[in-house]
């Protein structure tokens, strides 16, 4: 029996024509007209389109919105088509177990005939989900992770310290792949701090000579103060000159200054997309990766698109993926809003403020929509926070929803002049009225999980237990 291997089933020079690095990156970006680019996205879409239709998971979503192959022509289509997430890719794995029909693995067709890369996602939000891939779709991930990792300042014979975890989880081994096929940079796989120990990775970082972090803000925050818990000056001992990561609607400010004052680089992408968006050399707002993503911004509460500056869900369809599992109109339910002042680099690609919270952890509070990762930058006003938090939304017998926000600090627990000035600050920030609780330093981590989790919990939702 004769198949292809993982490395005979895709081109990577052409890989790399069609999805340029570096300098060819931007030339082609400030060239290109969003008209050309219109024209590329579309041909892309249709193939993918064409592709989704073999597939019984989008024969079935499709099929009962009542839409057939004739009604979608082309990219100004797509609109037609109903969204999907996580739940309905649950829901087909239930209903097909393990891996569920949202895919076309295996089904004797050429696209579906291919090795096959499966991971899951972390569970943040619930049971883990199957990832699948095929060796051209994650290698166009990692090559796009790459672009902008490059784009940002990473080079050859940096040292990479990454926190992303391993096992099934997909992030630290996609970002592995990342380095290790398309930088020149040395890369070290510490994983979370149950992977290996929080100290431990400090020494690792030390003795390795460490000057690039990759990961979530919160955990690359708290590696900083364990270097200083063992006589170590980050940015010093540990020469780290720039972070690339989630930084969210965290502090730029503090995380940088607890590595001493090092450049910080965001970016965005979930699990089945893989990279969506980063920051340039600009630092302003995230670029959209165009040539490879399609992102709509879909209201929370009525999934109509928004205006550019408007808040509202990103919905992702991939344009590279149209072989083992195309990706069309996936709901991500993170938050976000589209820039509307033009990029200073010339580069003409539209951007996103980035990760502003998930819709799905989004809490209504008396007609206001509070999202649990906004409280971040808030709280960091105050000189008493002492960096951890979780909200708790409860509703009482009158049905009125409560949101409580512990956090902790420095100050002592029953200091009312401190609860109350947290209150205000959130209450002025957010415009609704909500408790604070005030904790002990470290006292939340068994409820945030920051320890052994790649994104921390930020909600713990009781109104439905």
């Amino acid at each position: 029996m004769s198949y292809a291997t993982y490395f005979e089933s895709f081109d990577v020079k052409k890989l790399l024509e069609q999805f340029p690095l570096d300098q060819a990156f931007t030339d082609k970006f400030k060239a290109i007209s969003r008209e050309q680019l219109r024209a590329e996205q579309n041909e892309k879409f249709l193939r993918c389109v064409a592709r989704a239709w073999q597939i019984p998971f989008y024969q079935r979503l499709w099929g009962n919105a009542g839409i057939k192959p004739e009604d979608i022509r082309s990219l100004d289509d797509i609109t037609k088509l109903p969204v999907f997430g996580k739940h309905e890719i649950m829901a087909s794995v239930e209903a097909h177990p393990p891996l569920g029909d949202f895919h076309g693995w295996q089904d004797g067709t050429e696209a579906g005939n291919k090795p096959l890369v499966f991971h899951t996602t972390s569970g943040t939000t619930g049971r883990p989900q199957p990832l699948v891939f095929s060796p051209h779709s994650r290698e166009v991930q990692s090559l796009l992770l790459a672009r902008l990792y490059r784009w940002q300042g990473m080079k050859p014979g940096d040292v990479v310290h990454s926190v992303y975890g391993h096992g099934m989880i997909n992030g630290g081994h996609y970002v592995r792949e990342a380095i290790t096929h398309y930088t020149q940079a040395l890369f070290c796989s510490a994983g979370t701090g149950i992977e290996m120990r929080s100290a431990q990775q400090v020494q690792l970082m030390k003795n390795m000579g460490t000057n690039v972090i990759v990961g979530f803000a919160d955990y690359i925050k708290k590696l900083a103060d364990v270097a200083r818990e063992q006589g170590l000056e980050p940015g010093k001992d540990i020469p780290v000159r720039m972070i690339c990561g989630h930084l969210g609607r965290e502090s730029r400010e503090s995380l940088s200054a607890a590595w001493g004052g090092v450049e910080l680089y965001d970016w965005y992408g979930v699990g089945d997309t893989g990279a969506i968006a980063g920051q340039g050399p600009d630092q302003d707002g995230l670029y959209l990766m165009e040539d490879a993503q399609y992102v709509e911004i879909l209201g929370v509460d009525d999934g109509q698109i928004v205006a550019d500056g408007e808040v509202g869900d990103m919905v992702v369809t991939c344009l590279y993926k149209d072989d083992i599992y195309p990706i069309i109109r996936f709901n991500t339910h993170d938050v976000t809003r589209v820039l509307t002042t033009p990029s200073s680099l010339g580069v003409n690609l539209r951007r996103i403020e980035g990760f502003l919270g998930r819709s799905d952890n989004m809490v209504k509070i008396r007609g206001i929509n509070v999202f649990p990762q906004a409280m971040a930058p808030i709280l960091e006003e105050h000189a008493a926070f002492a960096g951890e938090f979780i909200c708790m939304a409860s509703r009482d017998a009158t049905g009125r929803d409560e949101l409580a926000v512990h956090v902790e600090t420095h100050a002592a627990l029953d200091d009312e002049a401190v609860n109350a000035a947290f209150c205000a600050l959130l209450r002025q920030r957010l415009g609704v009225e909500m408790g604070v609780v005030l904790c002990a330093p470290g006292s939340l981590a068994p409820l945030t999980g920051i320890e052994v989790r790649q994104k921390p919990v930020r909600l713990i939702d009781k109104r439905f237990a």
